[in-house]
């Protein structure tokens, strides 16, 4: 059955709505989780790979100093480590989120809307800094949180040695 025009038009223009919607609208937060699971899963097979025992676990108190720090540098394009726009550290945001122990802290940038657990593990795996945190078999508690925007995604880990 052949399309009328008049169907044709109110197709197209409900598709120009719905992108003109779209750019408008305020980017909504995408669910990470799978990239967040598949980080965990990356530093625990680094872990075992390095002869640690003990498994890795994720802590609700590192993932939000993750989460705070994920969100601080996809927001400020100065940054790019460990350091807060507001001068804060891993261990400071760590100890405000609640967790007593000693942390370290990796943090993976990619100028691109998307980023994947591959792309986070060979930026860490091959810097020499970030896989002895990793790769650190006293970090038994782990935090990691993802951010995204249209040109930036920024993942950190915050990896604990609870006291």
């Amino acid at each position: 059955m052949p399309l009328s025009h008049r169907t044709v038009h109110a197709a197209a223009a409900l598709g120009a709505v719905t992108v003109l919607a779209a750019l408008g609208a305020p980017s909504a937060h995408a669910d990470n989780t799978r990239l967040n699971n598949g980080v965990v899963a990356n530093v625990y097979t680094v872990q075992h790979q390095a002869g640690c025992s003990t498994d890795i676990k994720k802590n609700p108190a590192l993932t939000l100093a993750a989460q705070w720090h994920a969100q601080d540098v996809l927001n400020n394009r100065a940054l790019d480590g460990d350091v807060g726009s507001d001068g804060s550290t891993a261990q400071s945001r760590s100890a405000a989120a609640g967790f007593s122990g000693t942390v370290a802290e990796t943090v993976a940038i990619n100028p691109a809307l998307a980023i994947n657990n591959l792309d986070v593990i060979n930026q860490w795996y091959y810097d020499p800094a970030a896989f002895a945190v990793m790769s650190d078999c006293a970090n038994t508690a782990i935090g990691v949180w993802s951010e995204n925007s249209l040109d930036r995604s920024v993942v950190v880990a915050v990896y604990g040695k609870p006291a």
